[in-house]
C-alpha cells in the first residue's frame, strides 16, 4: 500500500490527533483512531473500512508486518517512535494504530433471527458505561443495541476500548428521533408476534425474572442519573427491576452491571426452551 514518512507532528499528524480527541472533527471526517491488537483484528474480521494504518518501522512483529501486507487501505503513516508513542493511549505505546471509516445507522443492515433480543440504552452519559454496554450485549445474544438522545460519543477511544474488541463485532444503531424509534416498535410487533417492551427501573417493579424473556424482546436501559426516558416507560409492556437483598444499603445497581443481570437472565431463559 502506499506510504507516507512523518517525522514531526506535521497536518496529518495533527489530524490523528484530533480524531482521537475532537468528537466535532470526527463527524467531519467520518472516522475514528482505533489502537490495540483485540480492536484491530475484530475490525478487519467483521469488515469494517481500514482507511490507514499507523507504525513505526523499527520493531515490528510479525503480526504488525502481516497486518500492514494484508489489509487493504487508502495509504499508510510511518511515524517516528516519539510520535507513536505520543499518539497511543497506552502505557505501552500501541506498536499499530488505525484510521477507521465509521458506518452508517442503517436498521435494514442488522441482521436478526426469527426470535430478536434487542437493547435499548437511553442517553449514556458515561463512557466507560457505554463500552461495557457493548461489551455485554455482544456477549450475551443481543443482536443490537440503540443508542437514543443524545449521549457520548459512540466512536470516542474510551469507548472503543472498553469495549474490548466487542464493539467491531455487535450493531450499535443511534436513534436521535424517538418517532423513529417508534416507528421500528411497531414494525418489529407486526414482523414479530408477541415482540414486547421491557423497560427497567431501580424502583420495585415487576421482578425480572417473573417476566417472560422468551419472546421476542426490546430491553431498555435508562440513562445513569435519570433513569429511563418517561415517553419509553409509557410505551413498555413491562417495568422490571432487580430484587435487592433486604438487607442491602445499596438502592440500585450501576447501569452496565445492571444490563448484564437483566441480559444474563434473558439468555438464561433461553437457554430453557
Amino acid at each position: 500500500m502506499p506510504e507516507t514518512m512523518i517525522y514531526t507532528k506535521n497536518a496529518a499528524y495533527q489530524k490523528f490527533e484530533v480524531l482521537k480527541t475532537n468528537r466535532n472533527k470526527r463527524y467531519r471526517y467520518n472516522e475514528f483512531l482505533v489502537e490495540g491488537v483485540r480492536s484491530l483484528k475484530e475490525a478487519v474480521q467483521n469488515g469494517w473500512k481500514i482507511k490507514s494504518l499507523l507504525y513505526a518501522r523499527e520493531g515490528l512483529s510479525d503480526w504488525a508486518k502481516d497486518m500492514i501486507r494484508s489489509v487493504k487501505t487508502e495509504m499508510n503513516f510511518c511515524l517516528t517512535k516519539e510520535l507513536m508513542k505520543d499518539l497511543s493511549g497506552k502505557e505501552e505505546t500501541s506498536e499499530l494504530m488505525a484510521v477507521i471509516e465509521m458506518r452508517r445507522d442503517e436498521l435494514d443492515s442488522v441482521k436478526m433471527g426469527g426470535n430478536p433480543f434487542i437493547v435499548l440504552f437511553d442517553r449514556p452519559s458515561n463512557k466507560g458505561n457505554l463500552g461495557t454496554m457493548i461489551r455485554s450485549c455482544d456477549a450475551l445474544g443481543a443482536d443490537m443495541l440503540i443508542l437514543t438522545g443524545h449521549s457520548v460519543d459512540l466512536y470516542d477511544p474510551d469507548v472503543v476500548v472498553s469495549a474490548m474488541g466487542s464493539f467491531f463485532n455487535l450493531p450499535v444503531i443511534r436513534m436521535a428521533d424517538n418517532e423513529e424509534l417508534f416507528r421500528f416498535v411497531d414494525e418489529m410487533k407486526e414482523r414479530y408476534e408477541g415482540f414486547q417492551l421491557v423497560g427497567t427501573t431501580a424502583h420495585k417493579e415487576t421482578p425480572v425474572y417473573t417476566v417472560d424473556m422468551k419472546q421476542p424482546t426490546l430491553l431498555m436501559m435508562g440513562n445513569e442519573t435519570m433513569g429511563l426516558n418517561k415517553a419509553f416507560k409509557e410505551k413498555c409492556d413491562v417495568l422490571c427491576t432487580i430484587p435487592m437483598a433486604e438487607s442491602s444499603y445499596a438502592s440500585s445497581f450501576n447501569v452496565s452491571c445492571a444490563a448484564s443481570i437483566l441480559m444474563y437472565e434473558i439468555s438464561r431463559q433461553r437457554a430453557e426452551k
